[in-house]
């Protein structure tokens, strides 16, 4: 299966915020720009400006719920 990231779209979080292995593939547009941000990057960023938390919680809060209603499709 295949997905595409628009625009603006943050791969990767779970992996960032756990310093972990990013544990799918992904693969770039011609014209993507791509930019790699590390744990440490991250953490950083977050102690400069808390409230990019509650964003992040919604970002995986989103994709928690795609894959559950993907679980959902899948198993009925």
């Amino acid at each position: 299966m295949r997905v595409r990231a628009g625009a603006g779209s943050l791969i990767g979080l779970p992996a960032v915020i756990g310093n972990q292995p990013y544990s799918l593939t992904a693969m770039a547009g011609v014209d993507a720009e791509i930019r790699q941000l590390t744990s440490e990057d991250f953490n950083s960023l977050v102690e400069s400006h808390p409230g990019l938390c509650v964003d992040v919680l919604k970002i995986l809060a989103s994709e928690t719920r795609s894959v559950r209603k993907a679980l959902a499709d899948f198993l009925s």
